[in-house]
Formats: structure tokens, C-alpha cells, sequence
């Protein structure tokens, strides 16, 4: 699915340049120097519909210049939304929570998330004892962050969960932090 819309969207692009692109580099300047100056070069008009050729069967060998410079775009054009929120579900009409916020992040009672730095189960081989230690301690994520996580879960991962021996139970109630 992503592949059709990828093709669709680089279609559409190409459509608005193939005409430019058909005529060569230097269509727009004048072909000599012996043309006056006041004098307007005329030119053909640029065709309003061009065949479309399967990948790769361009006529003369390569592509055109411009599928160069459109597939360098291509990865942020089709980019998805980095938030995943719904807003409404089909079954019950109510919002749902982004289930990787519940995966990778803890919720403090105190308003405060915790996570854990990036890259600390990967390639532990290579790693010091002392860069290790570093990766295994947990983060606190800053304001803005912890704003951005609260909207992309439900009150259901807001409330206040009473564990037995809960390793972060001194971290729940902090005083004289502002959040």
C-alpha cells in the first residue's frame, strides 16, 4: 500500500515537470548568439499530456534529471505522522492510547514519565562497565515531553496504581516540584 501511494506521488510530481524536463536544459535561453536583443525567441508549446513508461524505460538510457532530484524527497514526503492518536475508534467512539507511550514509558503519580536511554540493550559487547551503568539508569523526560505523552494516553494510565513493593513508590509523591 505504501509502495502504490509512493509510485502515486512521484506520477503526480513528474506530470508537473515532464513538460519542463521534455525540453532539455537549456529550453528556456536563446539557442544562439546571433538573435537581437529585442527579438523573443518562440518555441514550441509544451505538450500538455506525456505517455506514461514503466519504471526504467526511458527513452535514450537513463531517467531525467528530475526522478533524481524527487526521489531524495521522497522519504519526507511520504512520511507518516510520528503520533499515532486516535481520536474517535470505530467500536466504541472513544479515544485510545498510543500503545508504544504504554510500552516504553512509565507514568509517575506526580505528572513526571520515566524512560529509558536510548540504546541500552543494544551492542552491550562493545560498551565500557561505566557506559553501561549510564544506560541502565532511568531519565526523566522534560516538560514538554511529558505534556506530549499525556495527551497521547487516557485517564486509565493517569490514575494512581498501588503496587506491593513497588520500586518506584518513592518517586511517585515529590515535593516542591514544579511540573
Amino acid at each position: 500500500m505504501a509502495a502504490a501511494a509512493a509510485r502515486r506521488a512521484v506520477a503526480g510530481i513528474l506530470r508537473r515537470w515532464a513538460p519542463r524536463a521534455a525540453l532539455g536544459p537549456g529550453a528556456g535561453r536563446a539557442l544562439s548568439g546571433l538573435s537581437a536583443p529585442g527579438v523573443r525567441q518562440l518555441r514550441a508549446p509544451a505538450p500538455l499530456w506525456k505517455p506514461r513508461l514503466p519504471w526504467g524505460s526511458w527513452p535514450g538510457g537513463g531517467g531525467p534529471s528530475v526522478l533524481s532530484s524527487v526521489t531524495s524527497l521522497l522519504p519526507s514526503l511520504l512520511q507518516q505522522p510520528a503520533r499515532a492518536l486516535t481520536y474517535c475508534s470505530l467500536r466504541s467512539g472513544k479515544r485510545k492510547s498510543v500503545k508504544a507511550v504504554i510500552d516504553r514509558f512509565l507514568r509517575l503519580h506526580n505528572g513526571l514519565w520515566v524512560r529509558r536511554r536510548a540504546g541500552y540493550k543494544k551492542k552491550l559487547w562493545k560498551k565500557s562497565a561505566a557506559q553501561r551503568k549510564r544506560l541502565r539508569e532511568l531519565m526523566l523526560c522534560t516538560r514538554t515531553q511529558c505534556k506530549l505523552l499525556d495527551k497521547m494516553t487516557t485517564s486509565f494510565w493517569k490514575r494512581r496504581n498501588w503496587y506491593v513493593d513497588d520500586p518506584y513508590q518513592k518517586y511517585h509523591d515529590r515535593t516542591n516540584l514544579r511540573v
